[in-house]
């Protein structure tokens, strides 16, 4: 009941009608597009033309490597390994000795000046390979303006992808009746949905960016979030190296903790703890299971009428995980033994223009089109978007998890 002018405020909880993805969360929440269908729930963005990207920048830590030949006591000029990011007035520890010293000079390429013992540590003899880290800068009174450094975008971009699916059945299959389930219009409809939902969702995961032509007409694929994370062409080969893994014949708690120990590296939403979806193929769930089974104890009681353990959640020393067991994973034995580790902080779909979800029907009741006087009636559903993963090493993807085991 309400008063006055009706406005949104005051429709029921879902009465108003939903996204595409909205709808796949509410009518098919255990279904086959469960990544897709949260996008319903999370900030999308809108791409103005069929590139979209966007530029990060990944905050610079200085540091210094000595060279092969190491550093005597009384070395003021240090031969280092690069001196990419230094300046003079930085303060550098040596991680051996815990020594700071103060860069004076960059000579050039491999070189700098420094003064030594910069602090309580006396200067000490560094060996070859020692790394020095970055605690800050000095300097002295009315000194002269330090150079500036700057942090370089990097330039990440993706192609909207092109998503059809449509449904068809003859004017005699709809005015057919059913003895059980919907109307065939609508079994048809439902189905077409669902390979659409699914198509995009595989995407999501497993897409590749290309561009091209296709009929004469131009062509695009979009990259997924496992190609994102593994793609040495737009990050640091250490991301791919660090978040990418794959399992040995069997797995224990200390290695699957290593494998999603880097997603933590990353600081990505202040307002929440270190948490992470996993989606997870059949044989992977059943090992990360194994692997808790394995590692704790437990005892069957006399009386008992169900046993067993099943885990929906673990922890590490740095995080969570919510475990989601992926219905497209378990297609095929190599998918299900396949687990990648989502940061929803850091995952979004882009929609060019009013390009989401669509859909156009021809000779059915409301729509005018009419396909050149066909005696059947059905729909297309069309979408345009593509993927966007912000912070790629707060996600991870780990391969072939066959077995738990102790440790």
């Amino acid at each position: 009941m309400s008063t006055g002018l009706f406005n949104t405020s005051q429709f029921t909880q879902d009465h108003a009608s939903k996204s595409f993805a909205g709808l796949i969360t509410r009518l098919m929440p255990n279904g086959t597009a469960p990544l897709f269908g949260m996008t319903s729930m999370l900030d999308s963005e809108t791409a103005t033309a069929t590139e979209h990207g966007f530029f990060t920048k990944t905050m610079l830590f200085p540091q210094l490597t000595i060279g092969a030949g190491g550093q005597l006591v009384g070395d003021t000029t240090f031969t280092v390994v690069s001196t990419a990011n230094i300046l003079p007035g930085m303060i550098m520890q040596v991680d051996s000795t815990r020594e700071n010293i103060i860069i004076n000079t960059v000579t050039d390429a491999t070189h700098v000046t420094v003064t030594r013992a910069v602090g309580s540590v006396a200067a000490q003899a560094i060996a070859g390979a020692v790394n020095l880290y970055q605690v800050g800068n000095a300097f002295e009174e009315a000194s002269v303006r330090p150079n500036a450094l700057n942090i370089n975008p990097v330039r990440i971009t993706n192609l909207t992808q092109i998503f059809r699916n449509s449904w068809g059945i003859s004017e005699s299959v709809r005015a057919t009746l059913m003895i059980a389930g919907e109307s065939n219009q609508a079994e048809s409809k439902q189905d077409c949905a669902a390979f659409h939902a699914v198509d995009i969702e595989k995407a999501l995961f497993f897409g590749q960016k290309s561009q091209g032509t296709r009929n004469g007409q131009p062509f695009r694929t979009m990259d997924g979030l496992i190609s994102i994370v593994g793609n040495l062409t737009y990050y640091p080969a250490s991301y791919a190296a660090a978040n990418v893994n794959t399992a040995g014949a069997t797995t224990n708690y200390t290695q699957l903790e290593n494998f999603l120990d880097p997603v933590f590296n990353q600081s990505t939403d202040p307002k929440v703890a270190n948490e992470r979806l996993l989606f997870v193929g059949g044989t992977a769930h059943k090992v990360i299971n194994s692997i808790g089974r394995l590692n704790g104890q437990y005892q069957l009681m006399d009386g008992q009428t169900s046993y067993g353990l099943q885990f929906s959640t673990f922890k590490t020393t740095r995080g969570t995980f919510r475990l989601i067991e992926h219905p497209l994973f378990n297609t095929n034995a190599s998918w299900s033994k396949m687990a990648v580790a989502v940061d929803l902080s850091t995952f979004k779909v882009a929609y060019l223009g009013d390009r989401k979800t669509q859909h156009k029907g021809y000779n059915t009741s409301g729509d005018t089109a009419t396909d050149q006087g066909i005696d059947a009636e059905g729909g297309t559903l069309t979408t345009e978007m593509t993927c966007v993963v912000k912070n790629p090493p707060a996600n991870a993807i780990i391969y072939n998890l066959t077995a738990g085991a102790q440790g």
